[in-house]
């Protein structure tokens, strides 16, 4: 049985953490599910972490539908949202709908989530009428981001600060269940978690949002070129890996790997049967 939406909520008014990461393959979501992590994004980060893309717009729908399959196979309690991806939603409410059925429908999760304040309200309205749980993403808002220049800090200001606030309360009146705060500042992020009553999840917006998302890719450690300062880095898996398979070609240059321990015999009779004699076969 999987979470549900509603339990995700209880966790607010309990006063319970919740933690939510990123998983775009089967390994790893079951990996994620089996350490304790019951919501999972599926998320156009993809893009970047797996694809090697600079930014999240040249995902697909079919890509991230793709990669919710292998998730939710891997997995059979988390909660699973997946991203909409650009422009998959922002053309009119109907085009979002029939998005993210078939998000739904052929991905197998159980909630969207899109980015954009007010303008998009409308169209979570409808989707949550048709049944479909809605995660809003308010802050920096990755498909935007040749719009806001950069990957930058957002409600810095007293303007934009109210802008993200009245951003939050619409989403939540709209009916998503959830919002992600993406690089706000902590004091802000704060406050719009207090005024919602649905959760507030952060993403490098300070310890008072109602929960944390983090890239999976981030956490663990697998790329060390750049490490987002929104990011702890839980583990140092990519020069674990390089370690690791570095000594795998060492071994096998050295004939050193496979040993009799990973090899496989057969009745060397057979060998009389099929060559003539075991040593015409090794000669």
């Amino acid at each position: 049985m999987r979470i549900t939406i509603r339990q995700i909520q209880a966790m607010k008014q309990q006063g319970r953490r919740i933690p939510m990461l990123t998983a775009y393959d089967y390994t790893s979501a079951r990996l994620i599910e089996a350490a304790g992590i019951h919501f999972i994004l599926v998320g156009d980060s993809l893009g970047m972490v797996m694809l090697g893309y600079d930014s999240t717009l040249p995902v697909t729908l079919d890509a991230i539908i793709h990669h919710s399959r292998a998730v939710v196979r891997g997995t059979t309690k988390a909660l699973i949202v997946a991203d909409l991806p650009f422009m998959t939603y922002n053309v009119s409410p109907e085009l979002a709908l029939q998005n993210a059925g078939r998000l739904m429908q052929e991905g197998g999760v159980q909630a969207v989530k899109l980015e954009g304040g007010q303008y998009i309200a409308p169209t979570v309205q409808r989707l949550t009428e048709c049944g479909i749980p809605v995660m809003g993403h308010l802050g920096l808002t990755p498909q935007a981001i040749h719009q806001l220049s950069g990957f930058r800090v957002q409600g810095r200001t007293a303007e934009t600060a109210q802008h993200l606030l009245d951003d939050a309360l619409a989403l939540q009146a709209a009916g998503a269940f959830s919002v992600v705060l993406e690089l706000v500042p902590t004091e802000l992020a704060r406050h719009i978690s207090q005024r919602l009553t649905i959760p507030a999840i952060g993403i490098g917006a300070g310890a008072g949002c109602d929960g944390q998302v983090q890239v999976m890719h981030d956490l663990l450690g697998l790329y060390d070129d750049f490490v987002p300062k929104h990011a702890k880095q839980f583990a140092t898996l990519g020069q674990t890996i390089r370690v690791a398979v570095a000594q795998y070609a060492e071994e096998v240059q050295k004939g050193e790997f496979p040993t009799a321990e990973q090899s496989f015999n057969m009745d060397e009779t057979i060998l009389d049967t099929l060559y003539g004699g075991s040593s015409q076969a090794s000669s």
